[in-house]
């Protein structure tokens, strides 16, 4: 996107006074401003992780009911420790991965270019895989890796019975589990269990807090005690390892206090929200229900179409619906993500029935 087509956008979804899809932007001003909810800012700063770092991973690792966890500047150096470690530990320098996986499609392989790991799919459905898949890999593996939900197949889970046999699956084949958690926080309702009987089902598990957590940047590894030893030592060899940290620490933690408590509302008001999306004329939503509070929707519509009514309505009606339409390869059908968040809430079947059928006359060029 261009970045003047970014600014107006973000622009345009600020001075908005209802939301759909999303959070309204927060200028740096207001993002520091809620830094202060994270902690006391009268205390010292971190001096190279100590401080509000340590707070936060203790918060985490008694969160997920691990030993430790240890605080890394991006989540893609956190995912690189977490598959080396195993390969380290393993003896054997092949993952198992999922081709739509993060690793793969976000990370631009990084577990393979500095790890000199080799990766190998479980399977190519878009979901995760399966335990029969895991046992019938056909070689040895150090570390399975599931991403959950699976974002790029339009944030799915698996069902809690599932994924218990699949941990178990990896562990009959001698391989460490790693959960990709970058949004495990919303997880849990669908799995039906807390985020602690979730994590031990893994080895380990990476998190991240600027996503859901809606925090300034950052992540955490959990896991065993051995884990975090060997997550310090890797992360000061990739240059992991900062002199302060304290506004990415204390805006996840504020993230951390605010946001889960409310996961379980957005996640309900997801379904009804995908409910009403599915019956304009035309939409499909995937996975339906949606399993998090993030979910696909199809129109049929061209992105750019799509994309240009979404502005104008923001800009004009002052009501912001979605954008980031991408085409699909249906001529003339394109995908969002919907993120119900607390915006959303305010919102109806009615009015999602209301405003989306403005959105599709935008589009096709009817309005007015």
């Amino acid at each position: 996107m261009p970045d003047n087509t970014r600014e107006r956008r973000m622009a345009a979804m600020r001075a908005c006074g209802r939301i759909l899809s999303g959070e309204r932007p927060a200028t740096m001003r207001e993002r520091l401003a809620g830094i202060e909810a994270g902690g006391n800012l009268d205390a010292q700063p971190d001096y190279y992780g100590d401080g509000p770092v340590t707070t936060l991973e203790e918060r985490v690792a008694g969160l997920l009911g691990t030993e430790a966890a240890v605080f890394f500047p991006t989540g893609t150096m956190a995912q690189q420790v977490a598959v080396r470690y195993g390969a380290d530990h393993g003896g054997c320098r092949t993952v198992a991965l999922h081709p739509l996986g993060h690793q793969e499609v976000h990370e631009r392989h990084a577990y393979a270019h500095l790890s000199g790991l080799r990766g190998t799919w479980p399977t190519a459905e878009p979901r995760n895989p399966t335990a029969d898949e895991i046992t019938a890999l056909g070689e040895p593996v150090s570390t399975v890796v599931i991403e959950l939900p699976l974002r790029d197949a339009g944030f799915v889970l698996p069902s809690w019975d599932e994924l218990v046999a699949v941990s178990g699956a990896a562990r009959a084949i001698g391989a460490r589990v790693h959960f990709d958690g970058a949004r495990i926080w919303e997880s849990t309702p669908y799995l039906g269990h807390s985020l602690s009987e979730v994590a031990a089902l893994a080895d380990s598990v990476y998190v991240s807090f600027y996503k859901t957590m809606r925090g300034i940047s950052g992540a955490a590894l959990a896991g065993s005690g051995a884990l975090a030893a060997y997550a310090r030592v890797w992360r000061h060899r990739y240059g992991g390892t900062l002199f302060q940290q304290w506004p990415a620490a204390l805006a996840a933690l504020a993230g951390l206090d605010r946001e889960l408590p409310l996961l379980p509302g957005y996640v309900r008001h997801a379904r009804t929200i995908a409910a009403a999306l599915a019956a304009l004329p035309g939409a499909r939503v995937h996975p339906g229900p949606p399993h998090t509070h993030q979910f696909r929707l199809l129109l049929p519509r061209p992105a750019r179409a799509l994309d240009d009514a979404a502005l104008a309505l923001a800009e004009e009606e002052k009501v912001w619906f979605a954008a980031g339409w991408k085409d699909t390869a249906v001529p003339g059908v394109a995908m969002a993500e919907i993120t119900v968040a607390g915006p959303a809430l305010a919102w109806s079947p009615e009015d999602v029935a209301e405003i989306g059928g403005r959105l599709l006359a935008r589009a096709s060029g009817s309005h007015g």
